[in-house]
């Protein structure tokens, strides 16, 4: 007869997370002893990897982390998914979120490769990942990483479902002066994402495919032809007002922009990173 009761069971699947029939199998094969059985669990898990590598995993979390260094701050965010919402908010990915994100920070990492390959309790993020993939029984994936250093970095985490955890995280590194409306530009970059800081930031070859299609609508639409060079920078314009953060209409008041919200602390905005889960 089997070594242990059903409030060992309870147990188990509360300190690992996996399914009523893996953890009875686990508690079958180490007699009752709750140690060995979560083992066994992992070990499996393991086994499972290259199993799971093809499924998708687009739920999950974001987590930041600010750290004062010399002359400044540096914030480091991540974005940690999983296969199901159910996962996302369990206790154990929550805190592997947190163990991942203090590796991350302490390894300097700003890059999702950088960061896997990162010291943890002895063995390394991936690893690690893998480990309680195998407990947890999905896909996990650390998807992205960003870093951002400047005399101030603000953070600004934001939840679509009051039952998950953030799956909107923003870092926003500005001067001193422009610390005051930090927290503000956070909130409008979660809500509005921009991709670029200035207009400068586009890369040629996304500005030149943007004028060849302003130009191509604008020539389907019988314009004429006096009139394309002026309709066309028009049109990119508007492309560059709706996606770089200083061009944007500001969230709380926009009758102004959120250049302008920054030029008027006599400030500086410098870099911005935005993750949203699965996007």
């Amino acid at each position: 007869m089997a070594n242990y009761t059903v409030a060992d069971i309870q147990a188990l699947r509360e300190r690992t997370g996996a399914g009523m029939l893996d953890v009875k199998k686990a508690l079958d094969e180490a007699d009752g002893d709750q140690n060995k059985a979560v083992d066994i669990l992992r070990v499996k898990g393991l086994k499972g990897v290259t199993k799971r590598e093809g499924r998708s995993a687009s739920e999950g979390l974001v987590a930041a982390s600010i750290e004062s260094v010399d002359g400044g701050q540096v914030g480091t965010l991540i974005e940690l998914n999983s296969e199901t919402d159910f996962v996302a908010k369990n206790d154990k990915f929550v805190a592997l979120a947190e163990k991942v994100l203090a590796a991350v920070v302490a390894a300097g990492a700003d890059s999702a490769e950088a960061a896997l390959a990162a010291a943890v309790d002895g063995t390394t993020v991936q690893d690690l990942i893998d480990s309680e993939a195998g407990i947890l029984g999905e896909k996990i994936v650390l998807r992205r990483v960003a870093r951002v250093e400047a005399p101030v970095v603000t953070e600004y985490l934001h939840r679509t479902n009051k039952d998950l955890p953030a799956q909107v995280g923003v870092l926003v590194g500005t001067d001193a002066a422009a610390g005051e409306v930090a927290r503000d530009v956070a909130m409008h970059i979660a809500a509005y994402s921009p991709t670029y800081l200035v207009r400068e930031d586009v890369p040629e070859d996304v500005v030149a495919n943007e004028r060849r299609v302003a130009e191509e609508t604008a020539k389907g639409e019988g314009k004429p032809e006096g009139a394309l060079p002026k309709i066309v920078e028009g049109r990119l314009n508007g492309f560059f007002k709706e996606n770089t953060l200083v061009e944007q209409a500001f969230a709380k008041d926009p009758k102004t922009t959120v250049g302008k919200v920054i030029e008027n602390t006599g400030g500086a905005i410098t870099a911005f990173s935005r993750f949203r889960v699965g996007a």
